[in-house]
């Protein structure tokens, strides 16, 4: 289920260190949209970054000029030891059957965006899916998790339904929770630890810039409970 690599688009993880991005990837940001029960329903662009080669992205949290790192991480004293699993998606992958689609699922990833949550849950809306309307919404829920621990696949086909993404970044901000959330490699963007390993290359990761997730270099969700932002 390897995405196939774009060239050029690259994150190069540093030692307790920022993220180097090369090869000019494009950097936005976007927001959770919520309805009016405060589910997440849509993405919505707020603002573009002008076009830079290369650049710097905070990945501990504390620097004054985030999202770009300001060598904060050295006062800091960051850890930012990568402890996530290095298995391909699939061989972590938890798999649910349904009747035209099936679900597969790695919980570790949850970046807790909340778009699986409505109608009832993606989980349950498997099921669901020879419903032309509980399949439309399942495939359009799973294919907004940023992180992409959830992925929709056709039965007949067995091949993965994806978003079309250029290699780009997003800066995620949740309004409903009051927070700031990670950073979303969208399309295909190659990242690499900070010893040289190459992960697996995928349509749609989440990175941690709180600095608090404990499966580094990927978010678990920390910076709500935290309520980190990137204002501060």
């Amino acid at each position: 289920m390897n995405q196939q690599k774009r060239v050029g688009a690259k994150v190069q993880i540093s030692k307790n260190g920022p993220y180097i991005v090369s090869g000019d990837v494009p950097l936005s940001k976007e927001i959770i949209g919520a309805n009016e029960d405060g589910e997440s329903v849509k993405w919505e662009q707020k603002q573009k970054y002008p076009s830079q080669g290369q650049y710097a992205l905070c990945r501990c949290g504390h620097s004054a000029n985030k999202p770009f790192c300001d060598g904060s991480h050295a006062k800091a004293g960051f850890d930012g030891t990568e402890t996530a699993s290095r298995q391909p998606y699939l061989v972590q992958a938890k798999v649910i059957q349904g009747p035209t689609m099936s679900l597969t699922d790695v919980e570790s990833l949850c970046a807790f965006a909340r778009f699986c949550d409505p109608r009832g849950g993606v989980w349950n809306l498997v099921s669901a899916t020879d419903n032309p309307s509980a399949n439309k919404h399942f495939v359009s829920q799973v294919c907004d998790c940023p992180s992409g621990r959830l992925v929709a696949w056709d039965n007949q086909t067995g091949k993965p339904v994806e978003p079309m993404y250029e290699p780009s970044i997003c800066l995620i901000e949740d309004p409903a929770k009051g927070c700031s959330g990670p950073l979303w490699l969208r399309g295909g963007v190659q990242l690499i630890g900070g010893d040289g390993f190459e992960y697996e290359v995928r349509n749609r990761v989440t990175l941690c810039r709180c600095g608090a997730s404990q499966n580094k270099p990927f978010c678990d969700g920390t910076h709500a409970s935290i309520w980190f932002s990137d204002k501060n």
